[in-house]
């Protein structure tokens, strides 16, 4: 098998990027909260992602923008169709797990 390019490496990247953002698009049964217990990130924290990346490539993208390329939709949007209320169990694991990894 040949080497993996720099310039093709960058594009796997993005289309795994992609695909990571579609599927979290369908799966809207899956909260944020259940994502930021098991793995220590969510949407929102993709979401910061996306503007400080886009930022330094000299975009200039708000908050709002980038959570509607992720979220598919305005924030607002997928908050009143799809959050659930967060259990204290979910709030209590948060707590306990928090490791602020949007930064």
């Amino acid at each position: 098998m040949s080497k993996i390019t720099k310039d093709n490496e960058v594009l796997i990247k993005a289309k795994v990027l992609d695909h990571l953002i579609e599927h979290l698009q369908k799966r809207t049964d899956v909260q944020n909260i259940d994502l930021m217990n098991l793995s220590g990130f969510c949407r929102n924290c993709l979401s910061k992602w996306y503007g400080k990346y886009s930022s330094e490539l000299g975009y200039d993208l708000d908050y709002e923008e980038t959570r509607k390329i992720i979220y598919g939709m305005p924030y607002s949007d997928w908050k009143e169709k799809f959050q659930k209320e967060a259990t204290a169990e979910q709030l209590k694991n948060l707590k306990i797990n928090n490791t602020n990894n949007y930064e």
